[in-house]
């Protein structure tokens, strides 16, 4: 699969904008971005380098075919329509990820189960076997997405979502996804501080995301190179020895030289969170870059950059208080994110990634940029402070 073809990456509500850029910096051509992702076209290899070396995408569809889908037999039809058989073998696994906004079919596991039987009754008329189901890691996902009775059926290149990088063993409690905290760590400029040398700081870890996600980015470390699986590796086009070129190139631009990599530190109050980050970080290999330490937010302290350039970054995540009664013990926890920003990291740039906008205002100071992102469903705000 030489040619040029059509993709479409999906990303949570907010990220956009930033996948797009990233998107034309891997070499995909006529990105667009439109809501919940962004469009583009390239290769086998633009498909592959966006699996691989995309820090904000969640999936990577390849559309098969756009057809109307008003009632479940056109749903059926249009699906069965597809060859299915040019793309994958009956010994295959698969599962059906359906979706749909404003249609008459509104029921998700109705529409699979269409989707399904259509793919199935379709490989059984040619050869007289059928693809298994298989809906925790199957070989091949389809996609079908249907929008004002109008469906969209495609491949999905990834497979499991990218955010799950792999080098997660444990989570604190509510963990950011790994592409929102890179998301906000692009939003932050640290692509390019991390080139200069300055310092990065994440107070309140828990399970160690931002700082894991902040060295990747800062030892050129492409996030796919974790996973094992993904759903390309199934197809009857995939090219084995692309994919070894892929990860070979990959592995040679990773920065191993810890001189050369930015000091980045990840604390936290609870000792647990500690053990976590740890964890995660042995995993992905980074044991070694980054620095942890059980440490109360108010007794953090700015740390030496590689050069000469003081500058850094600290980026917290506050609980939000989505529980009834938390908001009242959390105003002291952002008054104090305000008082340790001033006092203690002058120079730097401070960032606060909370979802409870009245909590923030408890911080005291002027944010110079407010970023609208979504964490789930909650939608949230990435403040950025200017700390002179």
């Amino acid at each position: 699969m030489s040619e040029s073809v059509e993709f479409f990456a999906t990303t949570p509500k907010g990220m956009e904008e930033p996948l797009a850029a990233e998107l034309r910096s891997l070499g995909a051509a006529d990105v667009k971005a439109v809501k919940a992702g962004a469009s583009f076209s390239g290769s086998l290899r633009t498909a592959y380098k966006a699996c691989l070396w995309s820090r904000l995408a969640s999936r990577i569809l390849m559309p098969l075919k756009t057809f109307k889908a008003p009632n479940p037999q056109d749903l059926y039809d249009g699906v069965r329509s597809i060859r299915w058989s040019d793309y994958f073998d009956s010994k295959n696994t698969m599962a059906v990820d359906f979706s749909s906004s404003a249609s008459v079919i509104s029921h998700t596991q109705f529409g699979a189960q269409k989707v399904k039987d259509a793919v199935v009754d379709g490989f059984r008329a040619r050869s007289g076997d059928r693809p298994s189901v298989d809906l925790r890691n199957p070989d091949i996902r389809i996609n079908v997405y249907v929008n004002r009775d109008v469906a969209t059926v495609s491949l999905d290149v990834s497979g499991e979502s990218l955010h799950r990088r792999g080098y997660r063993e444990e989570a604190a409690r509510a963990p950011l996804k790994e592409n929102l905290a890179a998301a906000i760590l692009i939003l932050a400029d640290w692509m390019s501080l991390s080139k200069k040398g300055a310092s990065f700081i994440d107070p309140m870890c828990g399970s160690g995301t931002l700082a894991i996600e902040a060295a990747l980015i800062a030892t050129n470390t492409a996030p796919g190179t974790f996973r094992s699986n993904y759903s390309f590796l199934h197809w009857k086009q995939h090219d084995r020895l692309l994919w070894a070129d892929l990860i070979s190139e990959a592995k040679d631009l990773r920065v191993r030289d810890t001189k050369k990599v930015s000091k980045i530190m990840a604390s936290d109050v609870d000792a647990g969170a500690i053990r976590t980050t740890l964890i995660n970080l042995n995993k992905a290999g980074l044991g070694e870059l980054v620095t942890t330490e059980r440490k109360d937010f108010k007794d953090i302290v700015q740390i030496e950059s590689q050069t000469d350039d003081p500058r850094g970054i600290v980026v917290v995540n506050p609980p939000y208080g989505q529980r009834i009664g938390e908001i009242e013990s959390l105003k002291n926890l952002y008054r104090t994110i305000g008082d340790v920003f001033k006092q203690r990291f002058k120079g730097w740039e401070g960032y606060v990634f909370t979802g409870n906008l009245e909590l923030s205002k408890q911080i005291g100071l002027r944010s110079s940029r407010k970023t609208v992102l979504f964490n789930g469903a909650i939608e949230c705000r990435l403040l950025k402070f200017l700390l002179y």
